[in-house]
């Protein structure tokens, strides 16, 4: 059952998705039908921190409706696992370990809004469902940030970081190079990322999954 929080029913009346569709073809869609718009249980209002990633994993039983999150007991994608080396280097003394890939604790504890640019992928496939999703999605972007003017948008890469004129409160914005592995260290290790998220929140977050 695909549910959203109340808040964001002006932007869905706005929008026309026939779910149906985008599950009818022959081969099979990832995230499960039930998980599709999951990300959008969370309160407009109360997001603190919105990571964008492209489109859910391709692969079998990973995605599940959150950016970078892949289920309990499924293998940590790269981009993960380089986030979290990242994090254990910016936070020595919190003593961070990271042996799950689940990032529903950042979703739920946090408020960190966990989106992807296309909310469907075909299996095998990246990228595939982007047109479908993309007028959506960058108007969930805007109106998040029209509706909510502490949230920090976190833009991870150039794909990210082409969303930026969606914002209008360019100052809350932090921006850095991809996690993945043919990026990272190009400029995502060592860039203090995180702590910058925090500092313009003025609060800690507890990255602990």
């Amino acid at each position: 059952m695909n549910t959203y929080h109340e808040s964001w029913k002006p932007l869905f009346d706005k929008f026309n998705i026939s779910i149906d569709e985008i599950y009818s073809g022959s081969e099979p869609v990832y995230p499960e039908k039930e998980h599709l718009f999951r990300v959008f249980e969370m309160d407009v209002r109360e997001i603190k921190v919105l990571l964008l990633g492209q489109d859910p994993y391709h692969g079998p039983g990973q995605a599940h409706g959150l950016s970078f999150s892949v289920p309990q007991g499924i293998k940590i994608p790269p981009s993960l696992r380089n986030i979290y080396k990242e994090l254990q280097n910016e936070f020595p003394e919190r003593n961070y370990k990271f042996d799950s890939g689940n990032l529903e604790k950042w979703f739920n504890r946090e408020k960190i809004f966990l989106l992807n640019a296309s909310l469907s992928v075909i299996k095998g496939k990246p990228g595939s469902q982007m047109k479908i999703w993309e007028g959506f999605t960058n108007a969930v972007i805007k109106f998040v940030s029209e509706q909510n003017k502490l949230c920090i948008f976190l833009l991870l890469g150039n794909f990210a970081k082409a969303k930026e004129s969606l914002i209008s409160n360019k100052e809350r914005i932090v921006k850095g190079v991809h996690p993945s592995p043919l990026s990272a260290h190009n400029g995502f290790f060592g860039s203090g990322i995180f702590k910058k998220v925090e500092e313009l929140l003025g609060t800690n977050i507890d990255w602990s999954n």
